[in-house]
């Protein structure tokens, strides 16, 4: 992996939020999801900074950098971490995989003012419909004795289609990121968020929107269906992204950075000041 920007902490009274900022221009705020560290935003900011963007990328709570001294790590818990980084950086594009996603569409419901644009990559905006007893299951197989190892046998299959070249690299750091003392703890509690307060959200958004989906994404049983449903709640545009899983941004971004440096370009953002 490339290395990372200097680290720096967002207090957030509970604990402090992992944080790294490069470039100068517009923000663009990159949120990563359940389970991974903010590098996974690796191939697509230093092709955003190339571009004219400033970027922040920061570490969900209870994950990578970041403390695990919180009482919540759900879906809104994140959205007022994006909110508190844009009172501290000005208005901002979010760009947010998978929770990150959901997170992104709470947030710009809710400060409109804050939030300038959405890309929404392997979003879940909606809680999925999950068998009874497959929800127990996982609600067993995500409990703090073995959550840790269960996710990381569990992770490559979400980089269904083509495997990024330093995968095992990055996996290395995930894993080891989780094995530290209360990570394991954060995980497990994350793993209890709701989507329902993003999808509650979801008519309050008027921010522009892209969508970017890989076709083989296996958290989506039809990940086309599911794109153009967020597509026709949001007016958004949509990227299918082939031969990728969960997390197109680091299997294919040879197709996602052009089509989200594109989305970015295309918005009335005040390039003058930022």
């Amino acid at each position: 992996m490339t290395s990372s920007a200097e680290t720096l902490m967002l207090d957030r009274g509970e604990g402090h939020i992992a944080y790294d900022i490069r470039g100068t221009g517009p923000l663009v705020i990159c949120a990563p999801g359940m389970g991974d560290i903010r590098q996974t935003w690796r191939y697509l900011v230093p092709a955003t900074v190339s571009a004219g963007y400033r970027v922040i990328t920061f570490d969900l709570r209870g994950h990578g950098e970041s403390d695990t001294t919180f009482t919540a790590f759900d879906d809104d818990a994140t959205a007022s971490d994006i909110i508190a980084l844009t009172q501290s950086y000005g208005p901002a594009v979010i760009v947010g995989n998978s929770m990150g996603a959901a997170a992104g569409v709470i947030a710009a419901s809710a400060h409109p003012e804050l939030i300038t644009g959405l890309v929404l990559v392997g979003p879940f905006v909606r809680e999925p419909k999950v068998n009874p007893i497959m929800k127990t299951v996982l609600t067993i197989a995500t409990a703090q004795p073995w959550a840790a190892p269960v996710w990381k046998a569990y992770r490559p299959s979400l980089y269904a289609g083509l495997k990024p070249a330093d995968q095992q690299e990055f996996a290395n750091a995930a894993n080891a990121a989780m094995r530290r003392r209360g990570y394991q703890a954060a995980f497990s509690k994350t793993t209890r968020s709701s989507h329902v307060p993003a999808e509650a959200a979801l008519p309050g958004v008027k921010a522009p929107a892209l969508v970017v989906m890989g076709e083989l994404d296996p958290d989506f049983p039809k990940s086309a269906l599911e794109a153009q449903w967020i597509s026709e709640q949001l007016d958004a545009e949509v990227l299918m992204v082939p031969d990728a899983g969960h997390y197109p941004q680091s299997q294919r971004p040879d197709v996602v950075n052009p089509a989200v440096i594109s989305f970015l370009d295309g918005l009335p953002l005040d390039r003058t000041h930022a």
